[in-house]
């Protein structure tokens, strides 16, 4: 669950100065937000699908995968950190050395964490799409499936016995759900 700090806007200093204190930080609407951590089986969903994610990029030579640490600062001005991340060869390539890299990546992963809220999520999702991401999973562990979005109209539920396709962000991959929930 997101906890919002005192209302004020802080810095790119200010957030790379932040305390090392096991909390992940993104930066909504100019505010420091807190996320609470996630816990274990959330931690082993993402490392099986980054695997497998980073795997078959790499193989096809697609792009990038990358997990939570990188903030994408997205259009409306938001430090946005997936889960996972994935951006297609070559867009990269302009903000590779930025630390928090003026760009929005083409699949963006969110895996929920025992006290995320519905609204969070969506804000999220909404977020995401708003700024151009292409195809958002999230990926409900204790619920044992995960909700596509290509657009906040065009969703779809998938199954533990089904896959996790990647469409045409990454044509050809398709994972079992259930092979990452284990």
């Amino acid at each position: 669950m997101a906890e919002a700090m005192p209302t004020r806007t802080i810095t790119d200093d200010e957030l790379l100065r932040l305390p090392e204190d096991g909390c992940k930080y993104e930066v909504v609407d100019g505010e420091l937000v807190r996320m609470s951590p996630a816990g274990l089986l959330h931690e082993r969903v993402i490392g099986r699908l980054f695997l497998r994610l980073a795997a078959f990029v790499e193989a096809h030579r697609l792009g990038d995968v990358v997990g939570s640490n990188a903030l994408f600062v997205l259009p409306s001005g938001n430090k946005r950190g997936p889960d996972l991340s994935f951006l297609a060869a070559g867009r990269l390539d302009s903000v590779r050395d930025a630390v928090f890299p003026e760009i929005v990546p083409d699949l963006a992963v969110e895996v929920l964490s025992p006290n995320d809220s519905p609204r969070h999520v969506l804000d999220k999702v909404g977020d995401y799409l708003q700024a151009g991401v292409r195809l958002v999973w999230v990926i409900d562990p204790k619920g044992r499936g995960a909700t596509v979005y290509r657009s906040l109209a065009d969703v779809c539920r998938v199954g533990p016995d089904e896959a996790l396709d990647g469409e045409d962000v990454l044509p050809g991959f398709a994972c079992r759900l259930s092979d990452v929930l284990g």
